[in-house]
């Protein structure tokens, strides 16, 4: 994370000290940092100049609205899953046509939404969800903007939870019944097809598995216009992952770096040099290598647990907080506020919460610690307090943004009575 730094053994986050901000605003505590996702967003969009493209935001990976309201502002579009996320699409500014929306459960309600509003397109999953689409449309009596999600069986290598793109996954339609669907449409007048779609995981560390997508891409979209359908563009979904062991070494005047898995670039020419000459916008869904990178989570140690076997550093943060080294196993770099003199140790890092998959490491060497430290989980600013819950009858915590300006709060700290009312 290059926004962090040590100054005389103290992290900062931008200019900003994590012990400070601890102290000010209490933890546990999400803080992002708005210069390193404006830096991010531009990353991209330098990527993909030269040629036609929209850079659509995945709301998944971090939906807080200050962060949304200025993504748009920049033009960025919007990916959506659900209802809420169109809302807070449009609510933070995002045109209709910039937005569009995935999902392998659309609620009918939802589909006539997006219908009425006017998005960019809705990713169909299946046949069925086709055709109710185009059963809506017709009792609305206009025609639905859809794109076909593509499943190209490619393996991404990773988590299978975040695996979308193979064949034995829930999304996507397989490429034989995608060439029927193209068929159909054609005698489908409450339906236009202007897409294509494809999303083949998430956290993907790897160039080959955009260039065989790119490949596949290219093959579908030359059938679907030699079949006569205008397509306006082919959306090659997101995915692009980071480092998460990049972060930061704990040592005086240290300072993290760079933590993207692939360079953007790299990907745009090879997404670009499979898709030349079909003459379409090219659509990048980026959630995670916008936002991860560019937050934190701060949580103080309550106590120091010696089981014999095992060490425990106690937070007063856990899986209710960033569920992801629970869910997923995930690595997390856990660095402390300030830098002690002394031994340090290997310990679980764990929180208060009543299941034992409640950690955020395991066997993890660390820097001295002792009650009351702060520790800054790094890379948490995607699918952090996106995920979080109420579990335990804990309040969600506060979520603070750094901008030029300086430090605002975003969303402000739960209230327990907030659980019940």
């Amino acid at each position: 994370m290059q926004s962090l730094a040590y100054r005389n053994s103290e992290l900062y986050f931008e200019n900003q000290p994590i012990v400070g901000l601890a102290g000010e605003y209490g933890t546990p505590l999400y803080v992002y940092s708005m210069p390193a996702i404006e830096a991010n967003f531009q990353r991209m969009q330098q990527a993909f100049s030269g040629h036609e493209h929209l850079i659509c935001y995945a709301y998944k990976a971090n939906s807080n609205p200050a962060i949304l309201k200025r993504l748009a502002e920049l033009g960025a579009g919007a990916d959506v899953v659900s209802l809420g996320e169109l809302k807070l699409a449009l609510q933070a500014g995002v045109p209709p046509e910039k937005i569009v929306f995935a999902g392998v459960g659309k609620r009918d309600d939802e589909i006539e939404f997006a219908v009425r509003t006017g998005i960019r397109a809705l990713n169909v999953e299946s046949e069925m969800e086709m055709d109710v689409i185009a059963e809506i449309a017709q009792k609305m009596g206009v025609q639905a903007r859809i794109s076909l999600r593509l499943n190209p069986d490619i393996d991404i290598h990773g988590h299978p939870y975040i695996t979308t793109g193979r064949e034995s996954d829930k999304f996507g339609i397989r490429l034989q019944t995608a060439r029927s669907l193209m068929q159909r449409i054609r005698s489908m007048p409450s339906l236009k097809l202007v897409g294509l779609h494809a999303h083949i995981g998430s956290q993907i560390t790897e160039l080959a598995p955009f260039v065989r997508e790119g490949e596949m891409m290219r093959e579908l979209a030359g059938e679907a216009q030699q079949l006569g359908h205008e397509l306006e563009y082919i959306d090659v979904g997101g995915g692009l992952g980071i480092r998460y062991e990049a972060a930061i070494t704990p040592a005086p005047d240290s300072r993290g770096e760079d933590d993207l898995a692939i360079e953007p670039a790299e990907i745009a020419q090879a997404l670009l040099s499979s898709l030349a000459g079909l003459g379409l916008e090219v659509v990048f869904e980026p959630g995670r290598s916008l936002v991860a990178n560019a937050g934190v989570l701060l949580t103080q140690v309550l106590y120091l647990k010696d089981a014999g076997a095992r060490q425990f550093v106690v937070v007063d943060a856990g899986m209710t907080e960033l569920i992801r080294p629970s869910l997923y196993q995930a690595y997390h770099a856990i660095v402390p506020a300030t830098l002690r003199s002394g031994t340090g140790l290997c310990a679980d890092v764990v929180g208060p919460i009543c299941e034992s998959g409640d950690f955020f490491a395991r066997a993890r060497d660390l820097p001295p610690v002792q009650r009351g430290d702060i520790l800054a989980v790094l890379s948490a600013g995607a699918y952090g307090f996106s995920i979080s819950s109420n579990y335990n009858a804990r309040p969600r915590p506060a979520e603070l943004l750094i901008t030029s300006e300086g430090v605002q709060v975003v969303r402000e700290r739960e209230a327990i009575e907030a659980i019940w009312s």
